[in-house]
C-alpha cells in the first residue's frame, strides 16, 4: 500500500489539466466539509450510483515524523492498528468487515497514513464503530506478544520488498545520501531492520497518543448514505474521543547538494546493471512542482523524448528509461532510472543521459508538446474518481496535505499556467549542471560496470543464518482496562437488511464477419473502456519457438502503414487515451481507455493498428532486445522463478503453457519478422474475437462506429491445437531452485485443476475462501498472524476455458522454510477433513453481501463480460452462482475440498538458499528435494 501515495501524489499534481482540453467539461468532485469539536475534519461525498460506501481516515503522519533510531515505526504502527482494540477482539477487524461483504486495508507513506473500508451501505455504522475504537480505544490492548508478531511480519515485508529483490536497497541508499542526516526523508518508509527489532511498546503508546488523535485526522465518507444519519453516526462514535495536543504542521525542508555523490553496490539478485540519478527539487504544491512534472515527461516519456532517442533507439543501452518527479510534502526528488542491457557499462549510460540533456536543449519543445502531455489528465481524473474508494482517498489526501479539498480547483489554474518558459526555468535551475546522487547496482562480480569515481555504498546485508526476529512469548492474556465511554461500545452494530443485487443490463450483437460484441452502458462518468479479445495468444505458439504471439502483439503497438511509431503514440496521447496491444497465454488483447467524446477516434486508430501494422524493422530489433533483457532480468526474481517452475511441473514439458509467453532467451533470439507476419496472417481473425465495451456509450453508437472495421476485417478459419494436460501426480514431491544467500524462501504449491466453466468451479472457489482466499483465512492467520513468518499467505483456484489450476503461495523468512512448507501441508489437510458450520456461514455471508461491490467500476464490468465470453458461461452465470452459493451446505463444501484440494498430490516448489535450506527440507515428508533450474 505504501506505493499508493506516490501514485496519488503524481495524479494530484496534474489531475485537472484536462479542463483546458475541453472547456465545456466541468471536472468536479462535490463535497461537504465540517469539523467536530475535538478537531476531527469530516468530509462527505454523496454518490448513489451503487449501494456501497467508503469510509477513509487519513492521519497526517508518515515516516517523516520518525526520528533516527526509530525508523519504520509509522508503518509498523499501521500494522498494530489491525490487531485489536478495547472492544474489538484479536484479529477481528478483517473478520467483521469481510463478514459484512466489505474490504479494508491501510497504507503508510512518507507524509501520511490512511485506513479504509469499502462496505455495502448497510454496514457503514459497523465500519465507524471499528475505526473509532482503534482511534480512541486501542492503546490499552497492545501486548508484548502481538507487538512482537507484527515486528516479525514487518521485517518479513522488508525482506520481501527490499532485501530479497533486485535493486531493493536503491531507495534507502538514495534517500540516505540525498538528504542530510536526521532529515525526515533520509530513511525510507519501511525503515531499518535493527530499528524495527528495537521498537518497544512504550514507543507504540507515545506514537499513538501524539499522532492518532482526532485533530490530526481527516475522515471521509463517500457513497450511498443518508446525510443526517451519517452525521449523527460520526458524532456518536467519534465525537467523544478527546483531542490531543496540537500537531504542528511541518514546514518545507528543501535541500541542496554541495557535491555529486556516486555510490555502487554488487547486488546479489541483479542479473543486469541499473543506474539511478536523483536531483533535489522543491516540495509538492509549490509553483515549480507542476513544471518539474512536465519536464520529467518531456525528457523521458514516449518515443519523442530525448532519453528514449539517445539511450534506447540510438545507443541501444537499455529497453526503457524512467524519468519522474517524486512529490513529497517537505521536499521532492527528480528521478532518472535506467536498467541497462546485460554487460553494459554504466559509464556509457551516464554519458548518454547527459547527451540527452544536450539534445533536449538543441531540439527544444513546443507548447503543443506540453498540451499533448496534459491531454491524458482528464481521463486520469475520471478514472481516479470512478470508485467511492478513489473519491474518499483524493478528498482526504488534498485536505490533509494541501489544506483543503478546495485546492483541487486551485490547481486547475496552476496547471493551465505551465508554459514552455516555466519548464526551461526549472530545467536550468535544478537539473542542468547541478549536483546529484547516483547509484550503480551491478550483478555480483561485475564491479567493472560501475561509473567512474563511484564509491562502495557499504550496504550490509542480513546474514540469513542469523535472521533478525523477535521471540514471541506465550503469556496469559491480561484483563483489558476499559476506557470510559458515553455509549455502549462493547458490541458491534448489526448491519441492516442487505442491499439487493441488481445485475447490469448486457446488450449483445454480432458483426457480419463473426466478431461477437457485448456491452454495458454506464453513464456515471464520461468514460469508455473496451477490450478486443482475439482468442489464441501463446496457446497458438509453436512449442519449438515460443514467444511469437506475444512478440506479434508488441509489434502491433509500433506504428501503422500510415503512422510511424512516434506518430501513432502522439495520436493516442492527443486524445487523452490509452491503447495497448498485449499478447497473453490464451489471447491477444487490445485494451482501450478513452473519454466518451473520443470513442470513434480511438476506434479508428484501433482499426489501423489491427489491419495495417507497420512491421517496423527498427522497432522489431528494439522489441527483441527488450524481450531478451526482460527474460534475463526475470531469472533474478525469486517470485518469477517459483511461478515458472510450478508451471513447468503442472503443465508438463510438452504443453506450450509450461513456457513463458515471452518465450526463452534462445527462442526470442531466433524469432524473425517473417514469423510475426505469418502468425498475424494465420490467427488474427474476427471469427475468434470478442469486443467488450463498457461505459458512456450505447449499442447503436457502438455498432455504427464499427461499420468500417466490420467491412474491412475479413474472417478466416483458425484451428486451435488440442492441448493435453498431465494428470495429478500420484504423490507430492518437492522441487528446489537455488538462489544463493536469499533472505526469504518463496513457496509455490499447486496442481492442475478444473476449468472455469466446470460445474464445480465456483464451488471450489467458494470452498477455498477461508483456506487462503482472504486475510481472515487459515493460511494467512497461521503463517502471518500466529507465526510471523511472512507478509502474506494465500491460495486460489484459477480457471480458463480448457483447464484450471490450484495454487498456494507465500514468501517466508529463510530459517522458517521447513516449518512453513509443513504448515502449508498440514493446514490444507486439516481444512479438507473438517469444515465447521461457522466456516460455511461466514463464507456465504461474506460473498453474498460482497456482491453489492461487484459492479461498481468499469473495470469490474469488463471483468464480468470477459469471464462470461471467454469461458462460454451462460448469460445469467452470476445469478446461477449466487443461487448455488445460497444453497451450499457443509457437506458439499467438505466434498469439494476433498475432491479438489489434495495436498498429497501437489507439486511443492521452494526458491531459496540451498546451502541453508535444502538439507532441512528432507524432513518435510515429501521425499528428497529435487534441485531444479530454469537456466
Amino acid at each position: 500500500m505504501k506505493q499508493l501515495f506516490k501514485i496519488m501524489t503524481l495524479l494530484a499534481i496534474l489531475v485537472f489539466a484536462g479542463c483546458q482540453q475541453n472547456k465545456k467539461a466541468t471536472l468536479s468532485l462535490p463535497f461537504e466539509k465540517y469539523k467536530l469539536d475535538n478537531g476531527l475534519t469530516v468530509i462527505l461525498n454523496a454518490d448513489k450510483s451503487d449501494p456501497i460506501t467508503s469510509l477513509a481516515i487519513l492521519y497526517h503522519v508518515g515516516s517523516n515524523r520518525e526520528v533516527p533510531g526509530k525508523t519504520g515505526f509509522a508503518h509498523l504502527f499501521e500494522h498494530m492498528m489491525f490487531q485489536r482494540s478495547e472492544n474489538v477482539g484479536e484479529d477481528q477487524y478483517f473478520k467483521f468487515i469481510e463478514g459484512a461483504g466489505g474490504e479494508l486495508n491501510g497504507g503508510t507513506g512518507f507524509d501520511q497514513t490512511i485506513y479504509f473500508e469499502v462496505v455495502p451501505k448497510n454496514a457503514l455504522e459497523l465500519a465507524m464503530w471499528l475505526e473509532s475504537d482503534r482511534m480512541g480505544y486501542l492503546i490499552n490492548t497492545v501486548t508484548p506478544q502481538s507487538f512482537a508478531l507484527q515486528q516479525n511480519v514487518v521485517q518479513n515485508e522488508k525482506r520481501q520488498g527490499v532485501d530479497n529483490m533486485p535493486y531493493g536497497f536503491t531507495e534507502s541508499l538514495l534517500l540516505k545520501n540525498l538528504y542530510p542526516q536526521g532529515h525526515p526523508y533520509s530513511w525510507d518508509v519501511i525503515g531499518e531492520m535493527q530499528d524495527l527489532q528495537n521498537a518497544t511498546i512504550e514507543d507504540v503508546k507515545a506514537f499513538h497518543g501524539k499522532f492518532y488523535v482526532p485533530n490530526n485526522a481527516t475522515l471521509v465518507v463517500s457513497g450511498d448514505y443518508d446525510a443526517d444519519s451519517v452525521k449523527a453516526m460520526i458524532n456518536k462514535y467519534f465525537g467523544e474521543i478527546p483531542a490531543g495536543a496540537e500537531v504542528k504542521k511541518m514546514e518545507p525542508m528543501n535541500v541542496t547538494l554541495a557535491e555529486t555523490r556516486k555510490l555502487w553496490h554488487e547486488d546479489n539478485f541483479a542479473r543486469v546493471p541499473q543506474l539511478n540519478m536523483v536531483y533535489p527539487v522543491p516540495q509538492m504544491f509549490s509553483k515549480e512542482s507542476y513544471a518539474l512534472d512536465v519536464l520529467a515527461q518531456l525528457l523521458g516519456q514516449g518515443k519523442k523524448s530525448p532519453m528514449y532517442k539517445v539511450l534506447v533507439k540510438d545507443k541501444k543501452l537499455t529497453s526503457g528509461v524512467s524519468v519522474y518527479y517524486s512529490a513529497k510534502e517537505l521536499a521532492s526528488e527528480f528521478r532518472i532510472s535506467v536498467t541497462a542491457s546485460p554487460d553494459t557499462s554504466l559509464d556509457k549510460v551516464e554519458k548518454a543521459i547527459f547527451e540527452s540533456y544536450d539534445l533536449f536543449e538543441k531540439e527544444g519543445f513546443t507548447e503543443n508538446d506540453i498540451e499533448r502531455i496534459k491531454a491524458r489528465l482528464e481521463t486520469d481524473f475520471y478514472n481516479n474518481i470512478s470508485s467511492v474508494m478513489g473519491k474518499s482517498f483524493m478528498l482526504a489526501y488534498y485536505d490533509a496535505l494541501a489544506g483543503s479539498p478546495d485546492y483541487l480547483m486551485k490547481e486547475v489554474d496552476l496547471i493551465k499556467g505551465v508554459t514552455r518558459e516555466d519548464v526551461l526555468n526549472v530545467y536550468n535551475k535544478y537539473i542542468k549542471g547541478k549536483n546529484f546522487v547516483q547509484t550503480s547496482f551491478v550483478p555480483k562480480g561485475q564491479s567493472a560496470l560501475i561509473t567512474q569515481s563511484a564509491v562502495n555504498a557499504g550496504i550490509v546485508e542480513e546474514d540469513i543464518t542469523k535472521a533478525t526476529q523477535k521471540e514471541v512469548a506465550q503469556t496469559a492474556e491480561e484483563e483489558i482496562k476499559k476506557t470510559p465511554s458515553k455509549i455502549d461500545r462493547s458490541s458491534a452494530p448489526v448491519p441492516g437488511p442487505d442491499p439487493s443485487l441488481t445485475l447490469p443490463a448486457v446488450w449483445k450483437s454480432e458483426a457480419p464477419n463473426g466478431m461477437k460484441i457485448s456491452g454495458i452502458e454506464q453513464k456515471e462518468l464520461p468514460l469508455i473502456n473496451y477490450l478486443l479479445v482475439i482468442k489464441g495468444g501463446h496457446m497458438l505458439d509453436d512449442p519449438a519457438k515460443p514467444g511469437v504471439a506475444r512478440f506479434t502483439a508488441a509489434m502491433m503497438n509500433e506504428g501503422t502503414k500510415n503512422l510511424t511509431p512516434e506518430e501513432l503514440e502522439e495520436a493516442i496521447q492527443r486524445l487523452g487515451a490509452s491503447i495497448t496491444v498485449r499478447g497473453r497465454d490464451e489471447d491477444i488483447m487490445v485494451s482501450v481507455s478513452t473519454l466518451s467524446r473520443n470513442f470513434e477516434k480511438t476506434l479508428s486508430l484501433v482499426e489501423e493498428i489491427l489491419l495495417e501494422p507497420r512491421w517496423d524493422e527498427e522497432q522489431f530489433a528494439l522489441n527483441k532486445t527488450r524481450t531478451i533483457n526482460n527474460l534475463k532480468r526475470n531469472l533474478s526474481d525469486p517470485n518469477y522463478l517459483a511461478s515458472r517452475t510450478l508451471d513447468k511441473l503442472i503443465f508438463g514439458e510438452g504443453n506450450i503453457l509450461s513456457s513463458d509467453a515471452q518465450g526463452t532467451v534462445q527462442s526470442a533470439e531466433a524469432i524473425t519478422l517473417d514469423d510475426l507476419k505469418a502468425f498475424y496472417a494465420k490467427y488474427i481473425s474476427p471469427s475468434v474475437s470478442n469486443l467488450l465495451v463498457v461505459g458512456d456509450v450505447d449499442k447503436a453508437r457502438v455498432e455504427k462506429a464499427l461499420t468500417s472495421l466490420n467491412s474491412r476485417w475479413q474472417a478466416k478459419e483458425v484451428v486451435f491445437p488440442e492441448l493435453t494436460f498431465p494428470p495429478l501426480p500420484e504423490k507430492s514431491a518437492l522441487y528446489f531452485v537455488d538462489v544463493p544467500n536469499s533472505k526469504q524462501s518463496v513457496i509455490n504449491i499447486g496442481n492442475i485443476s478444473i476449468p472455469r466453466n466446470h460445474p464445480d468451479y465456483y464451488k471450489a472457489e467458494v470452498t477455498n475462501y477461508l483456506l487462503g482466499g482472504t486475510a481472515s483465512a487459515k493460511l494467512f492467520m497461521v503463517l502471518r498472524e500466529e507465526k510471523g513468518f511472512t507478509y502474506g499467505a494465500y491460495s486460489w483456484f484459477s480457471g480458463s476455458d480448457k483447464y484450471g489450476t490450484f495454487t498456494a503461495n507465500a514468501a517466508v523468512r529463510s530459517d522458517a522454510t521447513l516449518e512453513s512448507v509443513s504448515l502449508f501441508k498440514s493446514i490444507m489437510e486439516g481444512y479438507r477433513s473438517d469444515i465447521p458450520q461457522a466456516t460455511v456461514d461466514f463464507t456465504k455471508a461474506s460473498l453474498l453481501k460482497g456482491n453489492a461491490r461487484r459492479f461498481e467500476t468499469l473495470g469490474s464490468l469488463l471483468e464480468m463480460l470477459y469471464t462470461r465470453t471467454t469461458n462460454n458461461l451462460p448469460d445469467d452465470y452470476i445469478k446461477q452462482e449466487e443461487s448455488l452459493l445460497r444453497s451450499l451446505n457443509q457437506d458439499q463444501m467438505k466434498a469439494t475440498a476433498q475432491k479438489y484440494i489434495e495436498p498429497g498430490r501437489m507439486f511443492y516448489v521452494v526458491v531459496g538458499d540451498a546451502q541453508t535450506q535444502l538439507k532441512p527440507l528432507e524432513k518435510a515428508g515429501l521425499g528428497k528435494p529435487v534441485v531444479f533450474s530454469l537456466n
